[in-house]
């Protein structure tokens, strides 16, 4: 039975669902918590629930019945309220575009770099409004958390998966143009996307371990042989992986240690650079969960 919880609910691991993925099966013990925030409300109610021992969040990105358009996901909430609920780590799941011949459409990968082409019209950190922090983004995902994707892959999916990859994030909500999606190629990039930034940067700056399973959907636009993108090409070529997808995270959750922390941990251990004294009260109160072991 479904209860609603009132205050944050604990949970070690979130799963955030993307396009295809809007549900998390084999929970239990659940609650439902409608997370309000000094950035707004979260996409969704967030379901808390235990699966193989651990407690798990899981928050459909795009809200539910997919509502909100890449630009209108509340990043910033959806990131303080996983982070006030205890949450050590992220397994994001996303439909992309293929950028390479060998990441053939209906296979997955798990990147290991970004690229950002997002506009500034997207919140992609925590920090002003009287307090400035530089937070480290070399290796933008948790390489233990991919290693366990990878490892659960193996054991788990019925299609390939590929290990590493340039995330091209682009601002959509349209596809690419041909040039640019050459250009990306060019660039070297694997995979094209629009959610994993401010995701990934909004995560780190949390203190949250971020891992990403991508399912390509399709070779966007810059193969000669392939039809170009559609959203019904993606629907269904995610329908297609959704229950792989849903068993690799089910997977890893099952092998993860019940002590297993973020490797994020320390990220804002010296990134803050305003003096305490300085910072307003009401920013010092809004950001507690994320600055509170710091300032």
């Amino acid at each position: 039975m479904t209860q609603p919880a009132v205050d944050p609910p604990h949970a070690q691991i979130a799963v955030i669902g993307g396009s295809g993925f809007a549900a998390m099966e084999g929970l239990h013990d659940v609650a439902v918590w409608e997370a309000s925030t000094p950035f707004g409300p979260a996409s969704a109610p967030i379901t808390v629930g235990t699966l193989h021992e651990h407690r798990v969040a899981f928050l459909p990105r795009h809200g539910e019945g997919h509502t909100l358009l890449p630009q209108e996901v509340p990043y910033r909430a959806n990131v303080w309220a996983l982070k006030s609920m205890g949450v050590q780590g992220i397994l994001a799941v996303s439909a992309v575009g293929s950028l390479q011949e060998e990441i053939v459409p209906g296979e997955m990968v798990v990147p290991d770099q970004i690229i950002d082409r997002t506009r500034h019209d997207r919140p992609t950190t925590f920090f002003g409004r009287g307090i400035v922090a530089h937070v480290g983004f070399a290796d933008p995902f948790c390489a233990d958390l991919s290693g366990r994707l990878l490892t659960a892959s193996a054991e788990t999916a019925a299609t390939r998966v590929h290990a590493g990859g340039t995330y091209i994030a682009m601002e959509g909500p349209l596809f690419s143009t041909r040039a640019e999606s050459q250009m990306y190629r060019s660039w070297g990039g694997a995979i094209i996307g629009m959610t994993a930034v401010p995701e990934a940067k909004l995560a780190r700056e949390a203190e949250i371990a971020y891992a990403m399973l991508a399912t390509a959907t399709d070779y966007d636009v810059w193969h000669t042989s392939e039809a170009d993108v559609s959203v019904e090409v993606i629907l269904e070529r995610l329908q297609q992986n959704v229950l792989s997808a849903k068993g690799i995270v089910g997977a890893l959750i099952r092998d993860l240690p019940l002590d297993w922390t973020s490797t994020a941990r320390g990220a804002l251990q010296y990134a803050i650079v305003t003096e305490a004294a300085r910072i307003p009260a009401q920013v010092r109160e809004d950001l507690a969960p994320i600055i509170g072991d710091y300032v």
